[in-house]
């Protein structure tokens, strides 16, 4: 690579994805010499990159934190990744920041290219609030599915259910939920003639038909609502409530996000539902609990014989 302008921007590209670099590895990668590194080094010193350089045998190099904000290298999920969540940051008013994360909008939005920028606007018209997911999906997975709900335009997919079992699904499309750990895609199946909830995880080969629909009228509020109803008709086969002796800003402190339907009780107590597809699984909750805080349990009566089970097995453990 004998261009120093692009030489120097693949060397600043490679110290971004790396903690840290020999000198042996960068002056391969970038087919120059050791001495020609060293140069490229200082070139990005004088541009305001803090660059920290290892001596000896085992020597190299480092991006390290500066005093300054200088020039990022983003690839393209990386910018839609940041303007969505700066949009949805000045919608929220996160951190009572909207002007400023408006001011940053406007710089990434500013320098997007049209593509990008059409996927950005579609992710964030087409995803409802709701409790944050932790799964990770692909952003162009989500791009992808936003832009067939802006544009009401069935999707043909591969998906496979709870049990395991591989099916081809024709649905128009509505929105996406992140919801618990899990992000997910609310539908019209066509095939089954009803409303659906897939998780976008399960899901593959997705193909555009380029058949428009006119959109149905969800029976729900809102998404997150219908996604919350399904995930719930799905999920809690069994149910109790755990009753805490805590304020709500404890429970909300230790259980984040898994307090959402916990709810002011008696006597300064807190209740806390849990669920579950089994009794095994709703019981898992409670291991949650820290020792210092005290709580009983209304259950059924195969979920108090469980728990009977769960501790005998504890004690001949211990």
């Amino acid at each position: 690579m004998s261009d120093p302008t692009a030489r120097a921007l693949r060397l600043l590209t490679l110290l971004q994805t790396h903690r840290f670099w020999s000198g042996a590895e960068l002056a391969e990668r970038l087919g120059v010499t050791d001495r020609t590194l060293r140069r490229d080094i200082d070139r990005l010193r004088e541009l305001g990159y803090r660059v920290a350089a290892r001596p000896g045998g085992a020597g190299g190099y480092q991006l390290e934190g500066g005093s300054n904000v200088p020039p990022l290298l983003l690839d393209d999920d990386e910018a839609v990744a940041i303007a969505v969540g700066l949009r949805t940051a000045a919608i929220q008013g996160v951190g009572h920041g909207e002007q400023t994360s408006l001011s940053a909008l406007a710089k990434i939005e500013q320098v997007l290219p049209r593509h990008l920028r059409r996927r950005v606007a579609a992710i964030q018209a087409h995803t409802v609030p709701s409790v944050r997911a932790e799964t990770t999906v692909a952003a162009d997975v989500l791009a992808q599915l936003a832009l067939t709900c802006r544009d009401h335009e069935r999707l043909r997919f591969r998906y496979v259910n709870r049990d395991g079992v591989e099916s081809s699904r024709l649905v128009e499309p509505h929105s996406l939920v992140p919801h618990g750990r899990r992000w997910y895609f609310v539908a019209w199946d066509v095939d089954r003639a009803d409303w659906r909830t897939f998780r976008i995880d399960r899901m593959s080969a997705l193909l555009g038909t380029g058949v428009r629909f006119t959109p149905r009228e969800l029976p729900a509020a809102d998404a997150a609502e219908f996604v919350r109803v399904a995930h719930a008709a799905v999920r809690q086969r069994h149910e109790a409530v755990v009753h805490l002796r805590a304020t709500m800003d404890q429970v909300r402190a230790h259980f984040g996000a898994w307090a959402s339907e916990a709810t002011e009780g008696p006597d300064g107590t807190v209740e806390w539902p849990i669920g579950g597809s089994s009794a095994a699984e709703l019981l898992m909750g409670l291991l949650w609990i820290p020792p210092e805080l005290d709580w009983t349990l209304t259950c059924s009566e195969e979920v108090a014989a469980a728990l009977v089970r769960f501790r005998e097995r504890l004690a001949h453990v211990l």
